[in-house]
Formats: structure tokens, sequence, C-alpha cells
């Protein structure tokens, strides 16, 4: 684990392995790969603090679990988008292609452990280039954050956690792409957006 954390923050990490339907194969990516995000570049984002160890009260934040069908990860979508009809089949069928895609699909959700449903998820894809020395652009997507849990900093917690583990993976930029009245919530996390496209927003590092 990373050193510094609280007992609060080892607790849930620990639930992170500890959850019944835990193991690596129901798992869409290994949960180190959050934990060794280093928060502290935007910690001033938040009031009261949180980060991706500790989210909030009664909430983990984790990868995407193939059995996250039956938690609520899909009905939660529907907020966001219409999502179809999507049978248990074609939801495994999925998860396994973005599981062995070879780390180019990270979506990460944010669980209520006492209700054990799904109530925030967003995705970060990495695309491969040949620009940039064959450089990584990770993009980000589908965010969503349950209506009854929005004002909590969720959102802003999504964005930043895939906006580092971005940067974390090696990528030269992280986009996303916005609607005209949430630029300034972007911009307020660091994005920018393109000369021409007010509504291509990004992050180059460094």
């Amino acid at each position: 684990m990373r050193k510094g954390l609280s007992g609060r923050e080892r607790t849930v990490l620990q639930s992170l392995v500890d959850r019944r339907h835990f193991n690596m194969n129901s798992i869409l990516f290994d949960p180190k790969v959050l934990e060794n995000i280093d928060f502290q570049p935007v910690e001033c984002h938040y009031n009261p603090p949180i980060n991706a160890i500790t989210p909030g009260e009664d909430l983990v934040l984790r990868p995407l679990r193939i059995s996250d069908y039956d938690s609520g990860f899909l009905e939660n979508l529907e907020q966001l988008t219409d999502v179809g009809k999507v049978s248990k089949e074609m939801f495994e069928d999925s998860f396994k292609r973005m599981k062995n895609s070879d780390g180019l699909y990270y979506v990460i959700v944010v669980e209520n452990i006492l209700s054990e449903r799904v109530i925030a998820s967003a995705t970060l894809l990495i695309e491969q280039k040949f620009i940039h020395a064959c450089g990584l652009r990770g993009r980000i997507e589908d965010v969503v954050v349950n209506s009854t849990y929005r004002g909590r900093q969720l959102g802003k917690l999504l964005i930043d956690t895939l906006a580092l583990l971005s940067k974390q993976l090696g990528c030269y930029k992280v986009t996303l792409d916005c609607r005209d009245e949430k630029r300034g919530f972007y911009e307020s996390l660091g994005f920018k957006k393109e000369e021409g496209n007010s509504n291509f927003m990004q992050i180059r590092f460094h």
C-alpha cells in the first residue's frame, strides 16, 4: 500500500481485496492501479477532502466487476444516455473483450458498500497512436453520477482520477467532449478547450 495512508484509507483499500466478489478474473483491471495514483496535485479541488481511496462515507471507488450487471451499473448509465437492451450474456462478453484488450479500457465505478449498488461511473479509453513517438492518448467518456448522489463531488472525483491515471499510464494528453454548459466545470479541473472546437477539452502532459 502507498505510504502515509490513514487507518480509514487502509481499511477501505483492504475491503477492495476482501469483498466476496473479488478475484482477478472478475475485475476489469488490478485495483493497485488506483491505489498508486498520486492525488496530491488535485487535492485543492475538494472541500471536504475526498480522493480515489476515500470517496466518501460508505462509498468505494473501484474497477468495474463482471458482477456489476446485477449491481445497477447499467441502470445508472441510463441517467446519462440510452443504454438499450443489454442481456447479461452481452454484458459479460463485452466485459471480457475489454479485459483482454491489453490495458486499453479502464472503467471505474463508485459503489455504496451498504446497498452494494453502483452509484457513479466513468470510462478511460487508451488509444495507441503513431504520432508523438507512438505515444498514448487517453479519452474520458460516459461520466455519470446517480441523481441522488450529486453534490458530493463525485463527478470531479471521477474526472480527476481518470486524468491522473492517464498521466500515470504514460499518455501525452487526455481528452473529453462536453456540452457547452459544462465547459466551465472542466476548465476548473485543468482542461482547456481546443482552438476552433470549444466542446473538445484536453490536458496535455509534459
